[in-house]
């Protein structure tokens, strides 16, 4: 509510007269899809198959290279910056950093074999898993007033990274193989994290608990 003086020439002795002028306020509904569960998922999906490699079921080939790339990577980086659009921060740097992970990720294994510099050995693997396994701790702390959920998935995520470091820095493979295990925990709770999210938008209710804090 503005208010204004009316005549700007009164003297003095007139008594001031006030105008009231009514201002509306204008609420713009967002009519854009929620585009978490598409961020979850493809960091779910590509997380649980990387980490069934890990655990030793099959080796490394072009299956996990290219759902790390076009679904883990791209479509994270597309939820990222849908999320922007929302002005949600928590998930925009979420998703863009993760997704961008996926990009680097298939880079190490890409650009070596290309020609395109040395591959990586134990300590400079240990520490690029490290300096994620930082950052996914901290987002951890984020995620308190979030859900239970979304607890669970960076949790993991954090002790899939530590793990994964320490398996390269000693080089005992039962460690990466209990990373693996570990990383299949990590994305299937990402993956129903994502399906809730749409089960429950579409059914109108909770159909799958997300631990919602108070």
């Amino acid at each position: 509510m503005n208010i204004q003086q009316s005549d700007s020439t009164q003297t003095s002795n007139q008594p001031m007269k006030l105008m009231v002028v009514e201002t509306a306020r204008v609420v713009v509904e967002d009519p854009t899809a929620n585009p978490a569960p598409l961020g979850l998922l493809a960091f779910g999906l590509t997380t649980v198959l990387l980490n069934l490699h890990n655990a030793g079921f099959f080796g490394l080939d072009a299956m996990i290279l290219s759902m790390g790339i076009f679904y883990g990577g791209a479509a994270q980086v597309i939820a990222g910056i849908m999320e922007w659009r929302k002005g949600n921060t928590f998930a925009t740097t979420a998703f863009l950093s993760y997704g961008f992970f996926w990009f680097t990720l298939a880079g190490l294994l890409i650009f070596p074999k290309a020609g395109l510099g040395t591959a990586p050995g134990p300590e400079a693997m240990a520490a690029y898993l490290a300096i994620w396994g930082a950052f996914t701790a901290v987002m951890f702390i984020g995620t308190l007033r979030l859900n239970r959920a979304l607890q669970t998935v960076f949790l993991s995520l954090a002790v899939l990274f530590f793990l994964l470091a320490i398996g390269d820095i000693t080089g005992l493979g039962w460690i990466t193989t209990v990373a693996g295990y570990e990383g299949i925990f990590c994305g299937a709770s990402a993956i129903y994290t994502g399906l809730a999210q749409v089960m429950n938008e579409v059914y109108g209710r909770t159909v799958a608990p997300l631990g919602v804090m108070a």
